[in-house]
């Protein structure tokens, strides 16, 4: 019997050994234990606050980059407008021309006339579409009211021989 306890306090003894060896190293100043309220109290706030001046270092940086490309685009509509150049629109625009005046379209220009009366004008045939009618109108040729038109190629486009009020839409100029 006294066999059996020097071996049971002999493993008893060892697990002690072990557990205190093992306890010790834990939490020592060189290797402090972390706590939940330290992550939640000192680092989580100090990575947030981190990540917050970083975002708004970014958003002031592309706000301002926003601010540029915006100024630059209003000034260059500003200076088409004031020359009077080529207009593009993605929807109809009412356009109204006087007697003589040439509404030339880009490639993909569609014109509807809603009044007056006005004539195909074009270098080459064909000179517009009539999508309407499912035909061609040659150079020359008046257009028809409320007939949908398609400019296929460059310098394609209508001549007033009146007041005309066209629905335009898409890249064009006037002369």
């Amino acid at each position: 019997m006294r066999r059996w306890m020097k071996h049971t306090l002999a493993a008893v003894f060892g697990v002690v050994t072990v557990a205190v060896l093992l306890g010790a190293t834990q939490g020592t100043q060189t290797d402090p234990l972390v706590t939940v309220s330290y992550l939640n109290d000192v680092v989580t706030p100090h990575i947030l606050s981190q990540v917050d001046t970083r975002l708004t270092q970014r958003e002031s940086a592309l706000t301002a980059k926003l601010d540029a490309a915006i100024d630059q685009y209003s000034s260059d509509m500003d200076a088409k407008l004031a020359a009077g150049g080529e207009s593009v629109s993605s929807v109809f625009q009412v356009v109204t021309l006087q007697n003589g005046k040439k509404l030339t379209g880009g490639v993909g220009c569609e014109f509807l006339l809603r009044g007056g009366s006005a004539v195909c004008v074009a270098a080459s045939a064909p000179g517009l579409i009539d999508t309407t009618g499912g035909s061609t109108l040659p150079s020359g040729q008046a257009l028809i009211l409320n007939h949908l038109y398609l400019s296929t190629a460059e310098g394609r486009g209508l001549l007033a021989t009146g007041a005309v009020t066209v629905l335009v839409r898409g890249s064009y100029t006037i002369e």
